[in-house]
């Protein structure tokens, strides 16, 4: 399938796509993860919670492959502090750590209170408050699922983040309608950024997760915008005759790499943000496309047919030079590193399907992730723990995840139609 052809499926593909909210359905989990139980989280004001914080961070971590959470039904008492613990009626329920909390009001939010227990060792591991207003209830169960996670694992949460992804909807008259998408990492609280006629493609997020930049042919042809969440102020920043597509911005923030065909062929550029100077990084006349950063911010990823066939190449910049970095199969493409730098992820053709893989970069190991036909536009957490991507289930399209060791994995379909080309933000809160 040549790069060119490859454009054109998706525009095809596209057209098929409709908008629904996402909605989780765990497919694989490990045998050995973890039982822990996450008790209901006590509450003494007026009225009901708009949110079951307990549940929320229940399923974010068995999300992660890694944790059993216990059934409710199954529990012998519901504490809500320390005092109240009964560590033999856990160890009885065979559970290794124990969650409980309890919701406090104040002023237009609330606070939650938790602790974390390690059963087998009847000691504390883990005590904490998040506050949050009520209309934010999701933010503060996902944040005390990170700070779990965490202390479980030694690797950080990315519960709290958010994911991007494209949608079209066809009306009565078959007319399409493209939506640019935004909700929470497990599907939830989904919002329309942009509403229009024309496509979208290709959205990708600032390092600081304020600023997103997509391409939209709202012109009449691909130009890429940057557009701010929280002024919703949107500026293009190219004009260009020809492709101008797969923006990118820099671990830095103060550059993007984007693909543009201006001089005839289509070549990664990298542009200063702050002077719009253009640096052209390939040239040659195959065609180099779907660039990403190393997370150094000193080399390039991207894809090339310059040997024949698309496979993955490494551009150092400040030199000329180029090197080729995906030899497993005769088709690699749209390549992103993970946040370590010690491999990076893929589209990966093998038996005839295209499927996400993963190679190590310091030592030969390559591995197939996923088992479907058609599978593309990998986006990986910022923890580096899981990766989003399109795939094709069921005659539709929707979004999967799957753990970095093909561990776990799960779908995120939409009640009602097609979806793609996810991005997985950056952590929202900087450390």
């Amino acid at each position: 399938m040549s790069l060119r052809y490859a454009f054109v499926v998706l525009l095809m593909l596209l057209a098929n796509a409709s908008w629904a909210q996402l909605t989780i359905q765990i497919t694989q989990g490990r045998d050995n993860a973890t039982p822990i139980a996450v008790v209901p989280f006590g509450w003494n004001g007026t009225g009901q919670l708009s949110e079951d914080v307990a549940a929320i961070i229940a399923a974010d971590l068995q999300r992660s492959g890694l944790f059993a959470p216990m059934d409710r039904r199954d529990m012998l008492s519901l504490p809500t502090q320390g005092s109240e613990v009964v560590y033999q009626d856990w160890r009885a329920l065979k559970v290794d750590y124990l969650l409980i909390g309890r919701m406090v009001p104040f002023q237009n939010g609330y606070t939650a209170q938790y602790e974390l227990f390690d059963v087998l060792n009847q000691r504390p591991l883990l005590t904490g408050h998040e506050q949050g207003y009520r209309d934010s209830l999701r933010e503060v169960a996902h944040r005390i699922a990170d700070r779990v996670y965490e202390q479980l694992t030694g690797i950080r949460g990315a519960f709290n983040t958010r994911l991007l992804y494209v949608s079209r909807l066809r009306d009565a008259s078959g007319q399409y309608t493209y939506r640019l998408l935004m909700a929470d990492a497990d599907g939830a609280r989904e919002q329309v950024l942009r509403t229009q006629r024309e496509p979208l493609m290709s959205p990708s997020w600032s390092p600081d997760a304020q600023s997103i930049a997509y391409v939209s042919f709202e012109t009449g042809r691909p130009a890429i915008y940057i557009e701010n969440l929280r002024t919703r102020q949107r500026q293009q920043i190219t004009n260009f005759s020809g492709l101008n597509s797969s923006p990118v911005w820099s671990p830095d923030g103060r550059r993007m790499a984007m693909v543009l065909s201006k001089d005839g062929n289509p070549e990664v550029y990298v542009m200063d943000l702050a002077t719009r100077e253009l640096t052209r990084i390939t040239n040659h006349f195959a065609i180099d496309t779907e660039p990403s950063w190393t997370p150094d911010g000193r080399s390039l990823l991207f894809t090339s047919d310059r040997g024949g066939r698309p496979q993955i190449y490494r551009a150092t910049l400040g030199s000329n030079k180029v090197e080729r970095v995906s030899f497993e199969g005769d088709y690699n493409a749209r390549a992103r590193m993970l946040p370590d730098a010690s491999g990076m992820v893929m589209v990966h053709r093998a038996y005839g399907n295209f499927n996400i893989a993963l190679q190590l970069l310091n030592r030969r190991y390559f591995q197939v992730l996923t088992k479907t036909q058609l599978d593309e536009s990998p986006s990986i957490a910022p923890n580096g723990a899981m990766l989003i991507y399109a795939t094709l289930h069921q005659g539709r399209t929707i979004l999967a995840a799957v753990s970095i060791d093909g561990g776990t994995r799960y779908l995120l379909p939409s009640r009602f139609g097609d979806v793609r080309e996810p991005a997985w933000s950056p952590f929202l809160d900087r450390r």
